[in-house]
């Protein structure tokens, strides 16, 4: 097959997504184009069969804006054509769906489009009325549209009612980036005495991820044990949770890490992961926690509960409930034969439900079932 792929080229999951796979699918002998405003972040090295199409973005001065839409079609309809694709995968509905519609048009070719929701085009721009209708448009156009969870279709149902079947297809990572520790003495590096246990969270600090709970749980769980909180990543929130964890009295455990490329060592040093969130489309942190071995508790928060199995391959609480989220922390750290039952589960879990090979084989199987008008 020939696959045409664009999506935003940054460490977000979206995009992280959208490049695993299309390695794995050109690891598979497919052809595979990206088609970005720039190198996605996870491409290290070419491969025969992994081409890059860079979209460069002119300023015009009748323009106050760069038109990155107009332009992002004519390339993707170049590349069609060029390379006669057979499928473009577009990641996000606006406005990566609309610009491969456009694409297809431009280019007069019937090439498939499948259209992947991932959170941010229905959560944020599905509220905004005057985005609501193109959203809708890039959803319906689309030859298939699969989501990343079963919560996100239903929010999708509810904020924009599309007339088009939505198919939940999970993310995945790439195990191999988790399977091995760079760095063994990061305990030493940070000061963290060996007794002490690591309770860790990555994001990108925006105020729907609710550091201060994650803060707030912290702290009454440290009145129970010895322990330090990593806190990785960096965003709008950061310099406001720095004067939390101060005015909480917790500063001297909390260690602020920043962006890393690398997360897999601070899981692999991890006890336990937090994922408190009031949104989460999927949460892939959670996958990535996971099968470093870290139990997590998360909220009931959109796809989170279909990642964690409460009470069997990690715990729940709801949105804002640190006295439990607590609880919940000191008992996993402290009952070595709870934690380790958890633990066990969550790994068989992850393996049957969340593979890398078992999500690319759906995908592989869909984007096949288009090209020979076999798609239900």
């Amino acid at each position: 097959m020939k696959i045409g792929i664009t999506c935003y080229p940054t460490m977000g999951g979206s995009g992280i997504i959208a490049t695993e796979l299309g390695l794995k699918m050109a690891e598979r002998g497919h052809d595979v184009h990206f088609i970005t405003s720039n190198t996605p972040f996870r491409i290290q090295f070419h491969r025969p069969n992994i081409t890059l199409h860079q979209v460069d973005v002119n300023q015009y001065a009748v323009f106050q804006y760069p038109p990155y839409d107009i332009t992002l079609a004519t390339k993707i309809a170049e590349v069609i054509n060029n390379y006669d694709l057979d499928v473009l995968h577009m990641h996000y509905a606006v406005p990566h769906a609309i610009c491969g519609i456009l694409a297809r048009q431009i280019a007069r070719r019937d090439v498939k489009i499948v259209t992947t929701l991932h959170g941010t085009d229905i959560t944020v721009l599905g509220y905004d009325s005057t985005l609501r209708e193109a959203i809708k448009f890039g959803i319906e156009e689309s030859d298939v549209v699969t989501s990343v969870s079963d919560a996100l279709i239903a929010e999708t149902k509810q904020v924009i009612n599309p007339d088009k079947e939505i198919v939940t297809v999970y993310n995945f990572i790439n195990e191999q980036d988790f399977e091995t520790c760079d760095n063994p003495d990061l305990k030493r590096i940070y000061g963290i005495p060996d007794d002490y246990k690591v309770m860790t969270h990555v994001s990108n600090f925006r105020k729907v991820k609710r550091i201060q709970d994650i803060l707030q749980t912290f702290k009454i769980t440290r009145t129970a044990l010895k322990a330090k909180l990593l806190l990785i990543g960096d965003g709008p929130e950061l310099a406001k949770m720095r004067q939390l964890a101060d005015k909480l009295g917790i500063a001297d455990d909390v260690l602020f890490i920043g962006k890393q490329e690398k997360v897999a060592p601070f899981y692999q040093l991890s006890d336990l992961f937090l994922l408190m969130s009031e949104k989460e489309s999927f949460g892939l942190v959670l996958l990535e926690a996971m099968h470093c071995g870290v139990v997590c508790i998360g909220t009931r928060a959109g796809g989170i509960g279909e990642v964690i199995s409460h009470d069997e391959t990690g715990l729940l609480v709801d949105v804002g409930d640190t006295e439990t989220a607590s609880d919940y922390a000191v008992k996993l750290l402290t009952d070595d034969v709870y934690y380790k039952t958890l633990q066990q589960n969550m790994l068989a879990d992850i393996k049957r439900r969340f593979a890398s090979d078992h999500i690319t084989d759906q995908y592989e199987q869909l984007y096949q079932e288009l090209i020979d008008g076999q798609y239900r």
